[in-house]
């Protein structure tokens, strides 16, 4: 009697047989791999990155491309913020980046916040032109303008095998602006998540769990991507977005960040490549070993996007952007201001600038002083090179819909904002505020307002933004204020204005002390 061998015994002993016969054999041990190739929060960047030469989506199809030839089974996936910082979202609204998408062949993607940003009618337009298969696992979008464009999951068989995808989105409450995610009803991502892999697992057969995500690595608001991974047990790999956190592979922070042990004590990768197309992840699994009981360990590494891919672009790619440019460049050559020095979006400097900007702006609007102004740090999306600056770049920078607004407010609810403010590491505020957080507990522990201690029972008059006026950026105290008065022109005019003519005419964009206001203070025990 014939006794069947061992499916690893068996292995070993077909590999050692090619050995003593030669390598004709050896096509039949190659093992078949399934390559996932991502990008996230790519932000409209068609053309490379001013400040750092990287990136850049003719380069990027030439990566992907070369992949694609020397690869039997792969996949292009995004994790969400595809648009919305540059002028080409600006002027076109998402229709180049849809296109764009489309010519590189992009498998599947999911909604970054960033995708709201113009409203639901016109997000419900950009998903419709795109052609990768959508995924939206906790988000309900039956009673929204998305309705039927998303799947809660998709299964690819490859190699024999079965590998699903789920799409995991952050809480639009606090991130996306009021009126903006109209109809959409968020679920619980973590248990959403996992519920759903279990049952892809369990119930669908599923080899493997991939999750694209919109939640951040490690973002002041959980749950990120971290914990999901912690506290999930059936996801093997977290393709991730929105905290634009390059976890690299090569280096020893990145490898930490990249391994996380989940509720079962099984390794998951988490990976994300940063932001603006500057890195494309590769992602690579090995069919043959993955199945029932079989965890999956995939390797990882980051592309980066440099001149070596310039050469021969891919003429539709190349076509699209043609197509398009003139508008783009038309608004780079309208001049209207100038730097004496590089303009910093994460500068201390420059976020300053801004605060103030707003204190003035909101003392010329309001028929009362204005206490003092708060604006987002993250509302500075770019770099500006020193010199001349033009409409555009300015567009650039501050490219939200955003109006200034007066807001009266109390004193105990701006407590709630100074500790909102804590847990981002300080927001901007204009001249007229000094204040200290604890690092460790996120709490505002001391706030000066015109050299004053905040006062509960005051009623305060501050410069602000509609969108943090809203509770965006989770300042949710703002919400109890009253509205006194808005502008009405977006952030970008007010500015070009103020550079062009009248109080700031002549005066030089982003100068300003390069000292914090929201200052890091230990507590003693």
């Amino acid at each position: 009697m014939n006794t069947p061998l061992h499916p690893i015994r068996a292995r070993k002993a077909i590999a050692a047989c090619a050995i003593a016969l030669g390598c004709a054999f050896a096509p039949m041990l190659e093992a078949e791999n399934l390559v996932i190739l991502h990008t996230n929060d790519t932000h409209s960047q068609i053309d490379p990155i001013e400040s750092s030469g990287l990136g850049g989506v003719l380069r990027r199809k030439a990566a992907i491309d070369s992949i694609r030839a020397a690869e039997k089974n792969v996949l292009l996936v995004d994790a969400g913020d595809a648009v919305q910082g540059s002028l080409f979202f600006y002027l076109y609204g998402g229709e180049v980046e849809a296109r764009i998408m489309n010519a590189m062949k992009v498998d599947m993607g999911i909604l970054g916040n960033h995708e709201f940003d113009n409203g639901m009618d016109s997000l419900a337009k950009m998903m419709a032109m795109r052609q990768d298969e959508l995924l939206a696992t906790n988000y309900f979008l039956e009673d929204s303008k998305l309705k039927g464009m998303f799947k809660p999951y998709t299964i690819r068989t490859v190699g024999g095998k079965r590998i699903g995808f789920i799409g995991v989105n952050l809480n639009p409450e606090g991130m996306i602006s009021e009126g903006n995610a109209d109809g959409v009803v968020y679920s619980d991502a973590v248990k959403t998540a996992d519920l759903t892999a279990k049952f892809l697992k369990e119930v669908e057969k599923a080899d493997a769990v991939i999750a694209l995500t919109h939640i951040g690595y490690k973002p002041e608001t959980p749950p990120g991507d971290s914990i999901l991974a912690r506290e999930s047990e059936y996801i093997d790999v977290i393709i991730g977005g929105h905290s634009h956190t390059v976890i690299d592979p090569a280096t020893p922070d990145g490898r930490r960040r990249s391994q996380a042990l989940n509720d079962d004590s099984q390794a998951v990768l988490v990976t994300q490549t940063g932001k603006s197309g500057a890195y494309l992840g590769k992602i690579t699994i090995d069919l043959d070993s993955i199945g029932p009981g079989r965890h999956v360990r995939p390797d990882y590494e980051l592309i980066r996007i440099d001149s070596r891919f310039d050469g021969k672009p891919d003429p539709a790619v190349q076509a699209i952007i043609d197509e398009y440019r003139p508008g783009v460049d038309s608004l780079m050559r309208i001049p209207v201001g100038k730097a004496r020095r590089p303009v910093k979006r994460d500068g201390i400097r420059e976020l300053n600038f801004m605060a103030d900007f707003l204190y003035r702006r909101g003392s010329e609007m309001s028929d009362a002083p204005v206490d003092f102004a708060i604006i987002n740090k993250g509302g500075l999306r770019t770099d500006l090179p020193a010199g001349v600056i033009s409409k555009g770049q300015i567009i650039n920078m501050l490219p939200f819909q955003n109006k200034i607004l007066i807001e009266e407010i109390k004193g105990k609810d701006l407590r709630q904002v100074f500790d909102a403010m804590s847990r981002t590491g300080g927001n901007g505020v204009s001249a007229q505020v000094y204040a200290e957080y604890d690092p460790e507990a996120l709490k505002a522990t001391k706030v000066l307002i015109n050299g004053r201690p905040l006062d509960d029972d005051r009623t305060y008059r501050i410069a602000t933004i509609d969108y943090l006026a809203k509770g965006g950026d989770y300042l949710s105290g703002l919400r109890e204020g009253s509205i006194i008065k808005e502008g009405d022109k977006w952030l970008y005019d007010e500015m070009i204005d103020w550079l062009t003519k009248g109080s700031g005419k002549g005066k030089a964009f982003g100068e300003g002390p390069a000292k914090q206001r929201m200052v890091a203070v230990k507590q003693n025990d």
